[in-house]
């Protein structure tokens, strides 16, 4: 789950994470009062929350010089499309004068299987942008677990990319804080960029960028409480309700892949885009999946006007496939299944019984033996039009 900035901004506070001075105005109302009230010092940018980068370039960031800018300035962008996502919520900040701006973050590698972080002395520009032109200004160091955050990581991080040593101390208690965010709030990712050293040298986090594991959001009420404000698929949240994970791919994609299990739904997606075709959206029904819980996942996917053909892929074991085929059988009545196909390949708990439920139905229901075999019906279907 990626949060706004915002969002990220308030628990950077919780740790005594240098940040702005700033106030949240959202389309609800009130902004006017809100920014006359905060006692912020001005000029001040304006910044439009939304889960996408790029927001500068976009129209997103803005600033103003006075009160009654800021509040006009918020009016208007309060609503504004980003790349696709509306703006419901503009986070003003006062505007600082700085000197230089670093990156830094940590992530969870799976590659050494620890924290990784991060570093650069060439801050406010995306890090992949810098890894391609300057390389050499990128310090990735893993951080020991059992160790954390030593003096040897901050020499190694400065040393490796040329930057001012004098801010060892300070960066050092920064990126203690940032670790310690990074394993209370199970995240994957923690980024300040830039990280801003002002004329006075006081390092600032002008922006900030957090993912949670999703898997974590039980143990994390505040931010299970953050995710009612994200701008999500329908689709997603609908799902999410049933507990189910929906997953769109390719807006332009006409086939729906279901399966009890991530690696297996993988496997089929990669089977189908090389036969040149295209996936509209995946979901994972997770293990023991009953007859009503498969109706109800077909119905979301049929949700999607694009979706034409669903696959269902199931391994039976905890889940049986009578109760997958009457599932199917049960949403492939329903009025919004007309010229829908389903293709359906079961292995495992009762599977015969399957096989008799479908064929007794009637419907569209395209019962295939093995994982190449239901692409290829996928196919035929494709084919005929």
């Amino acid at each position: 789950m990626k949060l706004l900035e915002y969002q990220a901004k308030e628990i950077f506070a919780q740790y005594g994470l240098p940040i702005q001075k700033g106030v949240v105005v959202s389309a609800a109302g009130g902004a006017e009062e809100k920014i006359r009230t905060a006692g912020l010092s001005f000029p001040a940018v304006l910044k439009a929350q939304v889960q996408i980068g790029g927001r500068g370039k976009a129209g997103g960031v803005k600033f103003a010089d006075t009160v009654e800018e800021a509040v006009s300035l918020s009016k208007a962008m309060l609503g504004m499309d980003i790349r696709g996502l509306r703006a419901n919520e503009i986070l003003v900040l006062e505007k600082k004068d700085i000197d230089v701006e670093w990156y830094l973050s940590i992530m969870l590698d799976r590659y050494s299987k620890a924290p990784l972080l991060i570093f650069s002395p060439l801050g406010g520009m995306d890090i992949e942008e810098t890894a391609k032109t300057s390389p050499d200004k990128i310090a990735k160091v893993p951080i020991d677990p059992l160790r954390g955050v030593q003096d040897y990581t901050i020499a190694y991080a400065l040393d490796k990319t040329g930057a001012d040593k004098r801010y060892a101390a300070p960066l050092k208690d920064i990126i203690e804080k940032l670790y310690r965010m990074f394993f209370d709030y199970y995240t994957m990712l923690v980024e300040i960029n830039p990280l801003a050293i002002d004329p006075a040298g006081n390092l600032i986090a002008l922006d900030g960028k957090v993912e949670v594991d999703d898997n974590a959001l039980p143990y994390l009420p505040d931010i299970a409480a953050c995710r009612d404000k994200l701008q999500e698929d329908p689709q997603v949240i609908e799902a999410r309700k049933v507990n189910f994970l929906f997953i769109p791919v390719e807006e332009t994609g006409d086939i729906a892949v279901m399966s009890n299990g991530s690696g297996m739904l993988m496997s089929c997606i990669d089977l189908i885009t090389q036969k040149g075709m295209s996936i509209h959206a995946a979901l994972d029904l997770g293990g023991g999946a009953t007859a009503d819980r498969i109706a109800e996942a077909v119905r979301i996917m049929l949700g999607r006007p694009r979706i034409s053909i669903v696959f269902i892929c199931i391994f039976g074991g905890i889940t049986r496939c009578d109760e997958v085929a009457k599932g199917a059988v049960a949403a492939m009545q329903k009025p919004e299944a007309a010229s829908k196909h389903l293709i359906l390949r079961m292995e495992g708990t009762n599977k015969d019984e399957a096989a008799r439920i479908v064929a007794a139905s009637g419907l569209p229901i395209t019962v295939a033996e093995g994982i190449p075999n239901s692409v290829e019906a996928i196919c035929r279907i494709k084919n005929a039009g």
